[in-house]
């Protein structure tokens, strides 16, 4: 499955900038090239990068890694859900009360880049093991339909979009 073989009727609006930035790449595929693309840019960062940020009240790099474990892990949590059958919809959440509620900056970047690791590996057992019907199952997360599928690409799609932000605005 690619991310051009996706409805619109999958995913929302929102979620389409993540979706339609994708390179025409398998989900799993798309997944697994994303963990090593994070780990061979961020461990190129020189330190004293990790905690500054672009203007005031931005994030830092150490916030956008663990704003990312943060949103993956809701993600996946969706995916779960929805690919078990749940048809409960499922709340939207506020990424802006995460960060400063995270305590990113008073961690090593080595910590946080083996958290993003085991999260995404997680990540990846969990896709790997959802059959062809359950990736199509659809449900309702943050009042929008959504496909658990949809969800796996907007994880990588997500990551790439806060990738780009760093070499534009930080690097």
């Amino acid at each position: 499955m690619l991310p051009s073989e996706l409805s619109t009727q999958e995913y929302s609006a929102f979620n389409a900038t993540y979706i339609n930035a994708l390179e025409n790449v398998s989900l799993i595929e798309g997944l697994e090239k994303g963990l090593d693309q994070m780990i061979s840019f961020v461990s190129a960062i020189p330190a004293e990068k990790w905690e500054y940020r672009y203007a005031e009240n931005k994030w830092t790099i150490k916030d956008i890694l663990l704003h990312l474990i943060d949103a993956e892990r809701i993600f996946a949590y969706r995916a779960l859900r929805i690919g078990r059958g749940d048809k409960t919809p499922l709340a939207g959440f506020e990424e802006n009360n995460y960060v400063p509620n995270a305590g990113a900056n008073s961690r090593t970047s080595e910590s946080l880049l083996e958290e993003y690791q085991f999260v995404r590996k997680a990540t990846l057992f969990l896709f790997k093991n959802l059959s062809d019907e359950q990736l199509e199952y659809l449900g309702i997360a943050s009042n929008h339909t959504i496909s658990v599928r949809a969800i796996g690409f907007v994880i990588s799609g997500h990551q790439n979009h806060h990738l780009r932000i760093i070499q534009e605005r930080y690097l």
